[in-house]
């Protein structure tokens, strides 16, 4: 009975068992453990510490350190071990668990490998090159020891595959900050962006989250021939909102109308009295309106187009014909502009028309006529 009372518990220990252990010696290749309640100790070799490459036991573990094990084989004198299939067994539960409620996660970027990044969760992680960005990596260098968010994507324990996403955490960021904005912006709000593309007929704009169109006709004041004459791609711009289709998504915007309009300051820009050059860009009957600035139009009344009397502007002027005009009268706050044409022309005047008398060489006299009449009175 005393003897009972005396001897140790001792396990009786095979392959497959999980146990603990204490590591006691860490050697460059593999790490020698104490196992709890075995009389024989074990080995961990380097290629059963982790689940990824490493160069040395150290980068795994250190001594006195406890651990989780499975036996994977028996010697004579001791087990051999394995850190890594525990570690994958607990991480596959956890990989499932993330990948059913679609959690998003933090992970370390491990290791830069042709075609993407492996992370380490317990197992191997990999991140295809297409799935780390929502954009174009030349060079996945510097990623390496970098913490990113990532979302599970694919996931097949029987293939030991786990494919993960840092995009697919991006786009649904992006997705959810486009809803945000389609909801709270309206028309009339002045915001800020940034220039993402152009094309022929207008800019897009980033304006936290969703793309909104400025049409090349709201780009500026001036006529546009081509977007990228006046703004370019990653400039920031202050827009306004015209209209929202928060059904389709669409946002039409304006950077013109954040600007000063074309009307500011004209009074000392087109004072009375000074001359301008112009354009005409419309003849009516009363007269022709001549473009003296970007946006701004002044009007030349047909009784100031010309000297001559005139009966429709169309006599003497055309439409895109340059002119200079005086400026007779401005008007800031009606946005109105009078000009003349003729007062920068000298005035012309029209050859009178003279009547001849009868030269007296003709000898054609004015007595003569009247004798003659009354000779015929006899």
């Amino acid at each position: 009975m005393v003897e009972d009372m005396n001897q140790v518990e001792v396990n009786v220990y095979g392959v497959g068992d999980r146990v603990k252990a204490t590591v006691t010696k860490v050697e460059e290749k593999q790490v020698q453990v104490e196992i709890e309640g075995s009389k024989k100790d074990g080995i961990i070799p380097i290629s059963e510490l982790s689940s990824l490459h490493i160069e040395s036991a150290s980068d795994a573990v250190k001594e006195g350190e406890q651990l989780q094990l499975i036996i994977t084989k028996e010697e004579d004198d001791l087990f051999v071990l394995s850190k890594r299939k525990v570690d994958a067994e607990k991480a596959w539960e956890d990989m499932k668990e993330r990948f059913e409620q679609g959690e998003v996660f933090e992970a370390e970027v491990k290791e830069v490998v042709k075609g993407g990044l492996v992370v380490d969760l317990g197992i191997r992680g990999f991140v295809p090159a297409s799935l780390v960005e929502d954009y174009y990596v030349e060079s996945f260098d510097d990623y390496k020891g970098k913490t990113l968010t990532f979302k599970i994507v694919e996931l097949d324990q029987n293939k030991n595959r786990l494919i993960l996403s840092h995009r697919a955490v991006l786009e649904a960021e992006k997705e959810a900050a486009k809803k945000n904005v389609l909801q709270s912006i309206q028309e009339g709000d002045i915001i800020e962006g940034k220039i993402q593309r152009l094309t022929d007929f207008g800019a897009f704009v980033d304006i936290g989250g969703v793309d909104g169109l400025v049409h090349i006709s709201q780009l500026s004041y001036e006529h546009v021939e081509k977007p990228s004459d006046v703004v370019s791609e990653g400039q920031d711009v202050k827009v306004k909102v015209l209209a929202v289709d928060r059904d389709n998504e669409r946002i039409s915007l304006s950077i013109k109308d954040t600007l000063p309009g074309p009307w500011t300051n004209i009074s000392e820009k087109a004072a009375a009295g000074s001359v301008l050059d112009g354009v005409v860009k419309r003849l009516v009957s009363y007269g022709a309106f001549v473009e003296v600035f970007p946006g701004v139009e002044g009007l030349v009344h047909i009784s100031q187009i010309s000297h001559k009397h005139i009966g429709t502007p169309q006599e003497v002027l055309k439409e895109g014909q340059e002119v200079q005009v005086k400026v007779l009268d401005v008007n800031e706050s009606e946005k109105r502009l009078s000009l003349s044409i003729k007062a920068l022309q000298e005035p012309t005047f029209e050859k009178e028309e003279s009547f001849d008398f009868p030269e007296e060489s003709k000898g054609f006299q004015l007595g003569e006529m009247i004798g003659d009449q009354l000779k015929d009175l006899k």
